[in-house]
């Protein structure tokens, strides 16, 4: 494969708006991640393919198995987030708080929010796309910090409604 053919195949996966393709051969691997994945373009020639063991992620079980049962707060915090409505993320991308990084934030913790109220930016594909509120009510929470990157239908904010 020259670089005119791994040219193409990385134009070929950018259009298909995949996160990640892997195109291995006998003594050729290329593994393309599009910013989808919120990686770099890489690829590896004539190189040997690593196997890994097992990956442990004990900190994270010991961490919510040790933890006591603290029913007080936790359960009174559920038990409020019940009525509020979540603004979810209708695309993949970079997540943004602001127009520009000279402008201020769309919104804050305790702001009110209309149907139609711009409440972030979603870059993708070099697109920024204006998200809009689709409830009206006061903002409670902001579950994404900004320049992160967020997933399709993932909450980007809680708003209390009442």
């Amino acid at each position: 494969m020259d670089i005119k053919d791994i040219q193409n195949l990385i134009k070929f996966v950018s259009k298909a708006e995949v996160s990640e393709v892997k195109y291995k051969t006998k003594d050729f691997e290329i593994t393309i991640k599009t910013p989808l994945g919120g990686n770099e373009v890489s690829y590896m020639q004539h190189s040997p393919v690593y196997h890994s063991g097992p990956q442990q992620q004990m900190p994270a079980q010991q961490a919510q198995s040790a933890a006591p049962a603290a029913p007080t707060a936790a359960e009174e915090q559920i038990a409020d987030e019940s009525k509020l409505i979540t603004i979810k993320s209708p695309m993949i991308g970079t997540f943004y708080r602001k127009p520009s990084p000279d402008k201020d934030v769309f919104v804050n913790v305790g702001d009110e929010v209309s149907v139609g109220k711009v409440v972030c930016v979603i870059e993708a594909m070099k697109l920024f796309n204006q998200i809009e509120s689709e409830v009206s009510g006061k903002i409670v929470k902001i579950l994404v910090d900004d320049t992160t990157p967020v997933e399709y239908d993932q909450p980007l904010f809680l708003v209390d409604p009442s």
